[in-house]
């Protein structure tokens, strides 16, 4: 039986909400040490915002501190569920160049699986390698809508 996506993803991942500020999203990423917050409504995950977005949608944009969340976070998201297998995961972020992706059901956000995730756990090691590769190949321009 394959590897699921839920086997190996990240649970209970930090999150904003879009009543928060980009100043705070900035925060959370610092003390949690991470470049990749979702945006929810409750449970219902409604977007997400990076560091890359802070930075070139945010501060880049003259925008202050206290800019809502929703002015700069991607709602085009592309999400996984958490049946889906490891190697059809890794495929997906390889192919789109995502290093991150957050694990919905039912619309909930339930865990983010990321690259490594993948790499870590020694799970289907080539497609991970392969993931790796093509996306540390890319010229580090990630689309806006996919992260």
């Amino acid at each position: 039986m394959a590897k699921t996506v839920k086997e190996i993803m990240s649970t209970n991942p930090v999150t904003a909400t879009t009543q928060d500020n980009i100043y705070e999203c900035a925060v959370l990423m610092k003390q949690h040490d991470i470049g990749f917050v979702p945006i929810v409504e409750g449970r219902k995950l409604v977007g997400v915002v990076t560091d890359r977005d802070l930075v070139i949608r945010g501060y880049a944009e003259k925008h202050s501190g206290s800019t809502s969340v929703t002015e700069v976070m991607t709602k085009d998201i592309r999400t996984v569920p958490p049946s889906m297998t490891v190697d059809e995961c890794a495929r997906l972020m390889a192919d789109n160049q995502i290093r991150r992706l957050p694990v919905v059901d039912n619309g909930e956000l339930v865990g983010i699986v990321s690259i490594g995730d993948l790499a870590i756990r020694e799970i289907f090691v080539n497609e991970a390698g392969d993931a790796l590769s093509a996306i540390s190949e890319h010229d580090h321009r990630e689309p806006s809508a996919v992260h």
